[in-house]
């Protein structure tokens, strides 16, 4: 019999394809969703689906129990809520009770990997000449960043649990939802920054992280670590904007927008979900992060631990993204 893994947030972007990753290294994949959720696109795949309820420890255990899971891959979480509780809540508490879960379950677990992100560090300054490492002391901007470093250290606390944790950059690729804002706003003609000031960001294609995570996931090791996880390169604020101009043969005009009045819109657009039981897609926090002026990230520890050898830049990535876009009819 194979090894089984549980994935979490398996119906998500990332989660899609780390399915894949996974099947691809023999492993026999059980999918954990939502009763709710769309997993049509998954059926190709044919996971095991579970059915979870993370707020429950107890029902975790007899999931894991039945399961009797030798690793776990915990993608699930909240990239937008309504509260700094909220974002809390979904990526901290109930990532100490799936780990609590884990350990109590009397399962032969040989690795819980956790999918943090670059955000629970947070950006350094411009003139910072050293990348963001493993070692950066962590000073989040946002309550995603800072939920995130909240789970870090709850899962530093279960000193018996055989973590890894991953901290992915931007992730862009195939089935992606939120950069692909960016690719229908540039495929309408407009190309749009806030303010002038210089940016130096980074960006992982999605394929690239599901096998370092899966690599990650099946190293024989004792130790625990963290591992920062992006292309390798330090990108200007257009390079993204270059990469589709040249993906798609087009043009858009390249136009800067004043911080005040994208403050003034993430205000109104917060105003305007306090009574939504949905979160707005900017709002202040989303503002910061997104005119940070350092997000470029070591990858060092993962070539060095991992072999980790990414296998797209951003020019393959954002082609290759295009392409797919334009197949699957989102373009």
């Amino acid at each position: 019999m194979n090894s089984r893994v549980l994935i979490t947030g398996a119906s998500g972007f990332i989660g899609y394809h780390l399915i894949e990753a996974a099947q691809k290294e023999g492993l026999e994949v059980h999918a954990a969703v939502r009763r709710s959720s769309n997993v049509n696109h998954l059926k190709k795949f044919n996971p095991v689906f579970v059915y979870p309820e993370l707020s429950d420890k107890e029902a975790l255990k007899q999931l894991l129990k039945e399961g009797n899971y030798s690793y776990i891959i915990h993608a699930a979480g909240a990239t937008r809520a309504k509260n700094t509780q909220a974002y809390n809540i979904i990526n901290a508490d109930y990532t100490r009770l799936l780990a609590e879960a884990a350990l109590e379950a009397d399962i032969p677990l040989k690795r819980f990997l956790f999918m943090s992100s670059l955000a629970a560090l947070g950006p350094l300054s411009y003139a910072e000449e050293q990348p963001i490492t493993e070692n950066t002391l962590p000073l989040p901007i946002t309550s995603y960043g800072k939920s995130k470093l909240l789970a870090e250290k709850m899962l530093e606390e279960l000193t018996d649990l055989p973590l890894t944790t991953i901290r992915p950059t931007a992730v862009y690729g195939p089935r992606e939802k939120d950069l692909f804002i960016l690719f229908k706003t540039l495929n309408q003609g407009l190309d749009a920054y806030i303010g002038k000031e210089p940016q130096r960001l980074s960006f992982v294609y999605v394929k690239d992280l599901a096998e370092v995570t899966v690599a990650a996931l099946l190293k024989d090791q004792n130790e625990r670590q963290a591992y920062n996880i992006s292309d390798g390169f330090a990108y200007d604020r257009y390079a993204l904007a270059d990469s589709f101009k040249e993906a798609s043969g087009k043009k858009p005009r390249r136009i800067h927008l004043p911080v005040g009045v994208l403050k003034l819109a993430a205000n109104i657009m917060e105003l305007g979900a306090t009574f939504s039981s949905v979160a707005p897609v900017v709002n202040r926090e989303k503002v910061k992060e997104l005119t940070a002026p350092n997000w470029f990230c070591s990858i060092e520890a993962a070539k060095r631990d991992l072999q980790y050898q990414p296998n797209y830049n951003l020019n393959k990535g954002i082609a290759e993204t295009w392409q797919w876009y334009k197949a699957n009819d989102w373009i």
